[in-house]
């Protein structure tokens, strides 16, 4: 059984900056130094090449990738103009990655992005999301807790794990919820104790524990936080400032051979299930049953929606970003749309290339 994704907390988020701030700096003077996206292209005109890329993942090599490991397979980052792209397992902190320049691209979420922007005025923007809802969810079972609405969380003892929970304290704050109607326990990442009944509910994932539940045969109970209160968009696609400035054509061919592989997954959720088992994660003791549920729910719940329908995949509309900016608020933090969020390459993107826009088939 996978350990929990869920990962939000306030005081490792400003220890990742403090410990990478120098390395960045170093990175930043190197990248001043490296050329603009014109000496990429050539003075020809001819087709950009952008050698090696390089992208961090927060997780394990799971189908939660399943858009980027399609992009690789079906040649997308190669016909986008890249030699290679090194897709850098979790977990990890992808804003440490991002700010030391060892990577290009980050793949992580609001929260934990927009808190180091906010408590050490990181050189980071989300430029792309792949969930347009966040997958955290109190998990109950039916037949134990049964938690399906938010009065059915009084008197019910809730499993939370340490690094979230400022998100569940938001949580509680933004809808109303006195801490002292319900037990919050402090446990670890297995969730075996809801499943063994001695909790009635527990902080987890949509794609993970939930799935856990049901392929045991548990009947699970989902809360989504986004249906709740905390609406805000993760799988997010991390930068600098800098590479959008200096490398914002690279940046822009990653987002269309990204939009293709996304294309393809959605499209076929058993087949990226399959590729993800067999090609991309043999290492991580995972099953075709489980990688093929988290693969139809993300193509079904999380990565579509009215928006992305209209606007295309990666989309984030400004209600959304307000609402992730929103959700922030309720932890405690201050930060705008604009110090978080910069949507104008996924904007060029589409203007340049309108075709990405129809996803479906």
């Amino acid at each position: 059984m996978t350990p929990s994704r869920g990962s939000f907390n306030h005081r490792s988020a400003t220890r990742v900056v403090r410990g990478v701030a120098v390395a960045a700096v170093l990175a930043f003077s190197l990248a001043a130094c490296a050329g603009s996206d014109e000496e990429v292209a050539g003075a020809d005109g001819a087709a950009a090449s952008f050698g090696d890329a390089s992208i961090q993942f927060s997780w394990i090599k799971n189908a939660e990738f399943m858009g980027e490991y399609l992009a690789d397979a079906n040649g997308y980052f190669s016909a986008a103009g890249f030699d290679s792209v090194d897709m850098i397992e979790g977990p990890a902190s992808i804003e440490a990655a991002v700010i030391s320049g060892n990577v290009d691209m980050g793949i992580g979420n609001a929260i934990s992005t927009g808190t180091i922007i906010a408590n050490e005025g990181a050189p980071l923007k989300i430029i792309g999301a792949t969930y347009q809802k966040n997958p955290f969810i109190i998990l109950s079972l039916a037949d134990k807790g049964n938690i399906a609405s938010l009065a059915d969380l009084t008197g019910k003892t809730i499993g939370v794990q340490a690094s979230n929970l400022s998100l569940w304290e938001a949580f509680l704050e933004i809808n109303d919820i006195d801490e002292n109607s319900l037990t919050t326990l402090p446990v670890q990442y297995d969730p075996t104790p809801l499943f063994n009944g001695e909790v009635d509910g527990w902080f987890s994932y949509l794609t993970n524990e939930s799935i856990d539940a049901e392929l045991l045969g548990l009947d699970p109970v989902n809360l989504p936080l986004a249906d709740f209160g905390l609406p805000f968009v993760a799988e997010t696609l991390t930068v600098t400032d800098d590479a959008i400035k200096n490398d914002r054509e690279k940046l822009k061919a990653l987002l269309v051979a990204e939009i293709r592989g996304w294309t393809d997954a959605i499209n076929d959720p058993e087949a990226a299930a399959q590729l993800t088992l067999e090609t991309y994660g043999p290492t991580f003791d995972l099953t075709i049953e489980k990688e093929t549920r988290q693969a139809e729910i993300q193509s079904v719940e999380l990565v579509v929606s009215a928006d992305t329908l209209a606007n295309g995949l990666f989309t984030i509309s400004d209600q959304l970003q307000q609402q992730s900016i929103d959700t922030l608020a309720a932890t405690g933090l201050t930060i705008t749309a604009s110090q978080l969020f910069d949507l104008t390459l996924l904007d060029e993107v589409y203007a340049e290339n309108p075709d990405l826009v129809a996803y479906s088939k």
